[in-house]
């Protein structure tokens, strides 16, 4: 090389700043580097998906995974010295040194180990796989999720409890007995006491036989023994009132309500204004809550031989488009709720015919239909083949007509009640598996019978009415939701103090007589003497002893009619033989003459007798001539 060409690049390295100058410049393929690029990324891209989806079983293992590739990003970069030239694009490919490493990293989940550690990483993963395992059956059995761990008992009465009521909200509780009341429960207002915050008879002396809340909760719909349902608000006062029909028109069709006593009643799960109830005679009809003047339509139930039969139990669908009703004679009819001529579906051997079915309830999936009969069996039908039952269970006793039947929140279980005499066991809630109908679980509720059973979707809790009166809330702290958690956390307030004074007393010792303020006297003495008088206490008048005072009768009546019948009218002298009631008088009668000679004392002339002579007397005597015997 020249030598001078050699100093003139010494000084232009040296004038520049750098060198380099006359060598040969490096060619590169970009086509092929961007190739093998693309084909790189690829590969990772399937190897990493491969490895995502093996370890996709759960939420935390994936964003172990992506802190895992951090980590090893990190430790790839530090370690690696690569040309810059052939770095790659994508994920760093996980460290690979011998087949068994392969099977770790397969298995091992979040940032790898230190390096040396020989620590026991199978027994961990399999602790979690246990754990995992665990978890899983406890959510695949339906038994884990029943709320029983506590339960609060709310006192309705001393008789049965034959309708409950939730509202969707699960805020408000309603109960309905035999003893005709209808008691309102707020679990948010109640305390520990547990006492009702409104108590009343809306159908005067008729038992209550359901209760329900509409689909928005703001009304109740209250089915008692009489043939008129009533809609009462959230605080009881009435809202709607069903208009009776006519008796005596032979065409059910043609009356404007019901004529006999109510069986049941429910909401239409859809349409807030549309309720349904069934009756004793012999049809099922639905309402329009704005129209009370008559019923929207009506159903008839008919047996095999075209007569009435009487339906004791009526349910909608989920859907809300099919009406369901069990029947007397042991069948369950279903009408298309739009057309209410002829059943859509009709099973005539449901039950034992002259049993009363009690209840009908819907799957939540709208497919099963279960029904608890009064022939003590509890039935499960698929609607789509309404021939035979499903699944069959027998020995449930029943003595209510309205014992209740429903289907947990998950779809996974069939609850009923069973029913028992007085003194000879308890009664039962018995669960029931869904797909095998195995009984799985039961609860002891009481020493009477379970009549009504209901289970809250958003509450998880189960409320039950029993044949002594009372109402229980079932729970648990940690899989159920406010409800009775509300107020079972109150203590119950402390009683108020009965003597108190009325006012702020200053005392002044020192105060001479005449200046000295009179001593305070406590409000509980006043009381007492306030109670001794009997006006300020509105004490009532006692019965009248005697012959009466101050305007009133004595005890024998409190009217004039009773007195005179009690003392005048009621005179038990027996008067068959007149000649003695006439006798009995005579004596009074000759001693005083007062009602008949005193009477023509004024007007009455001197008697005057003629004295009868010695030939007179002659005269009278008889003919000797007649004396003679002929």
């Amino acid at each position: 090389m020249d030598p001078n060409k050699m100093n003139d690049d010494g000084d232009m390295a040296s004038v520049m700043g750098f060198s380099g100058f006359g060598k040969k410049a490096r060619t590169f393929d970009l086509d092929a580097i961007f190739e093998h690029t693309r084909r790189t990324a690829i590969e990772r891209s399937q190897r990493v998906l491969g490895k995502f989806i093996s370890n996709f079983r759960s939420g935390c293992k994936y964003l172990r995974i992506v802190f895992s590739f951090l980590f090893r990003k990190h430790e790839s970069d530090s370690s690696h010295d690569s040309d810059t030239d052939t770095e790659l694009i994508g994920p760093p490919v996980p460290h690979q040194n011998t087949a068994q490493d392969d099977d770790d990293d397969d298995e091992l989940v979040g940032p790898p180990l230190p390096p040396g550690y020989t620590g026991s990483t199978a027994h961990c993963e399999d602790e979690d796989e246990d754990d995992q395992e665990g978890q899983d059956d406890d959510d695949d059995n339906p038994v884990k999720k029943i709320p029983d761990t506590h339960e609060i008992t709310l006192q309705h009465g001393t008789k049965t409890v034959s309708a409950l009521g939730l509202d969707p909200s699960g805020a408000r509780l309603v109960t309905g007995g035999y003893d005709f009341d209808v008691r309102f429960w707020d679990f948010a207002g109640m305390d520990q006491a547990l006492q009702a915050f409104r108590s009343l008879q809306p159908c005067e002396c008729h038992q209550i036989k359901s209760l329900q809340y509409s689909v928005t909760g703001d009304v109740i719909l209250v089915v008692s023994g009489n043939a008129q349902a009533k809609v009462l608000d959230r605080d009881g006062f009435n809202v709607m009132e069903c208009v009776k029909g006519d008796q005596y028109i032979v065409d059910m069709a043609n009356t404007k309500g019901h004529t006999a006593m109510l069986n049941c009643g429910c909401w239409h799960p859809k349409i807030k204004e549309e309720f349904m109830t069934c009756s004793n005679d012999g049809t099922v009809r639905t309402w329009d809550l704005n129209s009370e003047k008559k019923h929207k339509s009506v159903f008839k139930p008919r047996s095999l031989q075209g007569k009435k039969v009487t339906p004791t139990c009526c349910t909608y669908s989920r859907d809300g488009k099919l009406i369901a009703a069990g029947c007397q004679d042991g069948t369950i009819q279903i009408w298309d709720r739009n057309l209410s001529v002829h059943t859509k579906f009709h099973c005539r051997q449901a039950h034992t015919p002259g049993s009363d079915t009690s209840c009908l309830s819907f799957s939540y999936d709208g497919m099963t239909l279960a029904s608890r009969g009064g022939d003590d069996t509890l039935k499960m039908w698929d609607i789509r083949n309404f021939r035979k039952p499903v699944n069959a269970a027998t020995g449930l006793t029943n003595y209510f007509s309205m014992t209740d039947c429903c289907f947990s929140p998950d779809d996974k279980l069939l609850v009923t009640g069973t029913s028992v005499k007085r003194d000879e066991g308890s009664g039962k809630l018995v669960f029931f598996d869904r797909a095998t109908f195995q009984r799985v679980y039961e609860i002891d509720v009481t020493d009477a019978s379970v009549v009504r059973c209901l289970w809250h979707p958003k509450l998880n809790q189960i409320m039950v009415g029993t044949g002594n009166g009372l109402a229980k809330v079932y729970y648990d702290p940690v899989k159920s939701h406010r409800g009775a958690k509300l107020c079972v956390v109150k203590s119950k307030p402390k009683k108020k103090q009965a003597e108190t004074l009325t006012q702020d007393y200053i005392i002044t010792p020192h105060a001479l007589p005449m200046f000295r303020e009179a001593r305070q006297r406590s409000t509980r003495k006043q009381l007492e003497k306030d109670r001794l008088d009997p006006k300020k206490s509105h004490k009532p008048e006692p019965p009248v002893s005697g012959p009466g005072r101050g305007g009133r009768v004595a005890a024998h009546g409190g009217t004039l009619s009773s007195f005179i019948v009690k003392n005048i009218a009621l005179d038990k002298t027996d008067d068959s033989n007149p000649r003695e009631a006439i006798l009995r008088h005579a004596k009074d009668a000759s001693e005083n003459p007062y009602w008949v000679a005193p009477a023509y004392k004024q007007t009455q002339p001197e008697p005057v007798f003629a004295e009868e002579s010695d030939e007179d007397e002659e005269s009278n005597k008889e003919p000797e001539w007649k004396k003679r015997k002929i």
